[in-house]
Formats: C-alpha cells, sequence, structure tokens
C-alpha cells in the first residue's frame, strides 16, 4: 500500500473492487477479487497501490452474505470508456451475471474516478467520478489506504474528509482470513 497523489494524473484510474459470493473455479470472494486484479495487469494496466481487502455488510441491508471490498489505483493508457469496457469484460469472465440492482454477485469492478475527469449523466458514459461513491464507507474506507488525500473532483475536498463524515456505525472492517 502506497500513498497517491491528491490529483490523478491523467493516466490514472481509481477502481473499487467488490464480490460476496464464491466463484466455482477460484473460491471465496477475496480469491476472485486477486484474480480480477491479475487480469487487470494481464490487460496492461498497471498497479500502483491498493487497498487492503474490507468486510462490510450489504447495502440495502439484506440476507445475502457480507462483501469483500477493496480499492486500486490502475496507470493505464484506456480512455474511461475502454477501461470501463475492460472492467465489465473482467466481470463477464469470472462470472458476473448483470440482473436486479444489490444483488449478491462473484465480482464488481467500478470506474471511481479516472484522472482529473468529470462526466455528467447527460455527458458519454462512464458518468466520472462514480455519482455514489461518496455515499460508501465501503469504497471510502478502501480509498484511504492509498489516497486519503486524494480529492474529489467536483468537492474538492479529500477521501479522508468524505470518510470521515459518514455514519461512524457502518461496520466496515479489515478481512481478517
Amino acid at each position: 500500500m502506497s500513498s497517491a497523489p491528491d490529483k490523478l494524473l491523467p493516466d490514472m484510474a481509481l477502481i473499487a473492487l467488490g464480490g460476496n459470493l464464491p466463484h466455482p473455479r477460484f473460491g471465496p470472494p477475496r480469491n476472485t477479487l486477486e484474480e480480477a486484479l491479475r487480469r487487470l495487469e494481464a490487460a496492461g494496466c498497471q498497479m500502483l497501490a491498493r487497498s487492503r481487502w474490507y468486510r462490510s455488510a450489504p447495502v440495502p441491508p439484506s440476507g445475502q452474505p457480507d462483501f469483500v471490498n477493496g480499492v486500486a489505483l490502475l496507470r493505464t493508457a484506456l480512455d474511461p470508456e475502454r477501461l470501463l469496457a475492460l472492467l465489465h469484460r473482467v466481470e463477464l469472465d469470472l462470472g458476473r451475471a448483470r440482473g436486479e440492482r444489490n444483488a449478491p454477485r462473484t465480482v464488481d469492478l467500478d470506474l471511481l474516478a479516472q484522472g482529473a475527469l468529470v462526466r455528467s449523466a447527460e455527458g458519454p458514459a462512464p458518468i466520472l467520478p462514480h455519482p455514489r461513491m461518496l455515499e460508501r464507507g465501503f469504497v471510502l474506507k478502501p480509498l484511504c489506504d492509498i489516497a486519503a488525500d486524494w480529492r474529489h473532483p467536483l468537492s474538492g475536498r479529500p477521501a479522508r474528509e468524505h470518510l470521515a463524515a459518514l455514519d461512524p456505525e457502518d461496520a466496515i472492517e479489515p478481512c481478517t482470513e
């Protein structure tokens, strides 16, 4: 784990990783997420930093298993559209079936930010920065492992301040296994 700058260079991207179902080949979610990172590197993305893994309850609360979550900082020559397509391809290859929102899944890869790009819903996909990242402790806590001083391009505030503003009751703990 290393620290990222407060602003991302144009060839840098933050991605969130999560999953709560075992994969038939790779086993528990943590192993599947490690495989997702290997596949991103094999596709030409350079891993600059990554968080530890965290365990979090499903959002919204449900009877499904807890999630394993993390954040990675990548260097990539891909533009946001092609990077998002790569993330979706890795998800599909690892058994992600898109359907009901907030359903259990083997893997979920979200593009949080790329460079200093800001894109609204009216512009091309993906929306950047990710529209719900500031509401999610399971994104902000691992993000702060690697980039606590990274400034959200819309708010101008560092990630650590956004994390401090969340409900401290949210149970997001480091994975111990």
